[in-house]
């Protein structure tokens, strides 16, 4: 049976109970039998039974309501996205229901349960850090629901995405600090199941392959945390065990790159004097710490237009149309502060 196409009516039946008996095992009202509510949940789970959840995106009418998964709001990033997905919400009449995952798989599940049980007429999503398998959205995706992701791209079929460039913006990084005089250049790496991360990098050692510099292994340094406590002990690590020290640092996002400016400045280096440092996003914080950190911005307000404009063109298709897969990659700016203007180039 395909997901969706069972009905409350369709478990009573195979259980021989009442249509009351099942909705009520399913709500866990008391009353019911722990056995009950056992059977009645598990013979649901085998009939993909959900309540009026894919069928929302077969029905006629709409809820007017868009999901909105990503897995922080604290993120200043994110949060300049969903000003740019409540923009154009509002203008044609729609709600917005948010959640985040902490980068949490199983709350990125229970936050899609939530969401279909809100019948949303479609979902928008970043998705976390401990990601690595799809299927939740593949499953999805099948039923013909509508889905955009954003920032974060899955290595699936037939999905409509919204990101950046990545690459281009890593790239033009690191060759920011080679043409300042930096040449021994490290990398605080992002997670390595997200596609950025791995853009990021690549654009990174395309650079200094570009400019002739050899690639040193040991200057990557993968943080899959994201914390600043974790760049700020990596970097101190990576300068005070390596015979060579690195004279230039390009982070995955900003927050990596502060830590790793409070490294260096906790060794007696000088910031950009013995170590240009560059971040990637643009946080508020950016242009606000000493000195002010050059870094890579992202148009996140672009991306929550672009990204909700392309799934109410989706949610709005008939039925039976089928959209074609899209990737839309916008362009980032290289911001320069004095973080990587070295004082006396090479």
């Amino acid at each position: 049976m395909k997901l969706g196409q069972a009905t409350i009516k369709d478990i009573a039946k195979e259980l021989n109970v009442s249509l009351s008996t099942v909705s009520r095992a399913l709500k866990d009202y008391p009353g019911i039998s722990s056995e009950t509510k056992r059977k009645v949940k598990e013979l649901a789970e085998k009939l993909n039974y959900r309540p009026n959840a894919i069928a929302l995106s077969l029905r006629k009418s709409k809820s007017f309501t868009i999901g909105v998964i990503i897995p922080e709001v604290v993120h200043f990033f994110f949060s300049t996205v969903i000003s740019g997905i409540e923009e154009v919400a509002f203008a044609n009449g729609y709600n917005v229901i948010l959640c985040q995952t902490n980068e949490k798989l199983q709350r990125e599940l229970s936050s899609i349960e939530a969401m279909l049980d809100n019948q949303v007429d479609g979902l928008l999503v970043s998705y976390s850090k401990e990601t690595e398998d799809f299927e939740h959205f593949t499953k999805l995706l099948k039923q013909n629901f509508p889905i955009v992701f954003f920032d974060r791209v899955p290595e699936i079929e037939n999905t409509v995405n919204v990101t950046v460039n990545d690459f281009k913006g890593a790239y033009d990084a690191t060759s920011h600090l080679i043409n300042q005089g930096y040449k021994n250049i490290a990398h605080l790496a992002g997670p390595k199941n997200l596609t950025i991360s791995r853009k990021r990098l690549d654009g990174y050692l395309a650079a200094l392959q570009d400019h002739s510099i050899k690639q040193n292994p040991d200057w990557i340094i993968p943080c899959p945390i994201g914390t600043q406590e974790e760049s700020f002990n990596f970097t101190k690590k990576l300068f005070e065990n390596g015979k060579i020290k690195p004279d230039g640092i390009f982070a995955s996002n900003d927050i990596a790159a502060a830590g790793a400016m409070m490294a260096v400045k906790s060794l007696g280096l000088k910031v950009p004097g013995d170590v240009g440092i560059v971040g990637f996003s643009d946080w508020q914080f950016s242009s606000m710490i000493d000195p002010p950190l050059s870094t890579v911005s992202q148009p996140g307000f672009q991306m929550g237009e672009k990204a909700i404009s392309l799934l109410l063109e989706m949610i709005n298709k008939k039925k039976d149309e089928i959209w074609s897969p899209k990737t839309v990659v916008l362009e980032t700016e290289l911001i320069i502060r004095k973080s990587s203007e070295k004082i006396n180039k090479i």
